[in-house]
C-alpha cells in the first residue's frame, strides 16, 4: 500500500513537471529570435565602434595639426 502512495507521489510530480516545463518550450522560439537580433545589434555596435575610433584619430589629428600652425 505504502508503495503505491509513493508511485502516484512521484507521477503527480512528473506531472506538474511536465505541465511547468511545456510552456517554456514553447518560448524558446521567441528567446532564439531576440537572442539574434540582440547579436545582430552587437555587430552593428561593434562596427560603429571602430567607426568612432577611427574618426576620434582623424579628430585628433586635425586638432594637432591646427595646433601647429
Amino acid at each position: 500500500m505504502l508503495l503505491w502512495v509513493w508511485i502516484a507521489v512521484v507521477v503527480v510530480a512528473l506531472i506538474i513537471l511536465i505541465a511547468a516545463a511545456v510552456p517554456l518550450l514553447g518560448r524558446l522560439s521567441e528567446m532564439n529570435r531576440a537572442a539574434g537580433k540582440l547579436q545582430a545589434r552587437q555587430a552593428a555596435a561593434l562596427a560603429l565602434q571602430a567607426k568612432v575610433e577611427a574618426l576620434q584619430e582623424r579628430v585628433e589629428t586635425i586638432a594637432a595639426q591646427a595646433n601647429r600652425h
